[in-house]
């Protein structure tokens, strides 16, 4: 989890490929309406988060009921929001947490992606830093900070 361009997508394909798990973005998972709004640099509000939400957890909680293991990147911002992906499953948050300066530069070296630093400071706006996370510092490259995440939660 984490504020977008932070590398949750490049982690979690990572640490999914290492384990041997299903890795599933959440960005694929949002409508259309949603998509629309981030590409014209328009911060989501709840409103637009909580079907998305909802959806994830469906995902979620199917695999789970199937014994598939997955690693999902997703923005998770605020302790609602977890709470919803979380319920009734069993469930690690991993942090990625990172300044404003250094996720800028990234969303300005990013093509191709619906979301650019426009919407950077509505995600930090929003962000309620979880009590509950492994919290891991994206200043390293994203094979050490795998490591740290399969260190810490022993996987």
């Amino acid at each position: 989890m984490g504020v977008t361009g932070v590398g949750k997508t490049t982690v979690g394909t990572l640490l999914a490929q290492q384990l041997g798990w299903e890795f599933l973005d959440a960005d694929d998972f949002h409508p259309e309406a949603n998509l629309a709004k981030m590409r014209r640099g328009v911060p989501l509000n709840d409103e637009d988060r909580r079907p998305w939400l909802e959806t994830l957890h469906a995902e979620l909680t199917k695999r789970q009921g199937k014994g598939e293991n997955v690693v999902l990147a997703c923005s998770a911002l605020k302790e609602e929001y977890r709470k919803t992906l979380a319920a009734g499953l069993r469930v690690s948050f991993v942090y990625l947490k990172g300044n404003t300066s250094l996720i800028a530069e990234r969303l300005r070296e990013r093509r191709g992606h619906f979301a650019d630093d426009r919407i950077l400071s509505g995600q930090f706006a929003d962000l309620e830093e979880p009590d509950d996370a492994l919290v891991i510092d994206v200043g390293v490259t994203p094979q050490e900070i795998v490591s740290r995440i399969r260190e810490k939660l022993e996987i």
